[in-house]
């Protein structure tokens, strides 16, 4: 790193524009996610990524906006990943959720296994984590 260059330390919050913010707290809550702050009321809803010990938690931020086109995804701008302790618990805890994810867990070439979710708003969200090194 050039010396007095400014660097990224971490990601502190991706922030999702939803349609129906209380249908998208209701989703995230159904899947483990801890709200910290707002709610439907509020116009927005906040939730912490990451354990008690973090000491500096990342946060997934929802913020009612106007909707996406019909049948697309929102923005059609990527996904969000997340790291998760056990992909494949997650995964039975999104179907007991009632919820269709995309695919099963699979390990993938570039070292995670992983499966993806649409949120109700067509985001698409990656649940993976780090294979373990033999």
């Amino acid at each position: 790193m050039e010396q007095g260059r400014a660097r990224i330390e971490s990601l502190s919050a991706i922030t999702l524009t939803v349609s129906e913010l209380a249908r998208s707290v209701r989703f995230y809550e159904a899947l483990g996610f801890e709200r910290k702050s707002g709610g439907a009321s509020d116009g927005f809803a906040s939730f912490a990524l990451g354990g008690e010990n973090d000491a500096k938690p990342s946060f997934l931020n929802l913020m009612a906006g106007p909707p996406a086109a019909p049948g697309g995804p929102a923005g059609g701008w990527g996904r969000v990943i997340f790291h998760v302790s056990d992909v494949d618990a997650f995964y039975r805890q999104a179907l007991g959720a009632g919820f269709a994810p995309s695919f099963a867990p699979a390990d993938a070439p570039w070292g995670e296994r992983y499966f993806h979710l649409l949120d109700p708003d067509g985001h698409e969200l990656s649940f993976a984590r780090p294979l373990a090194e033999d």
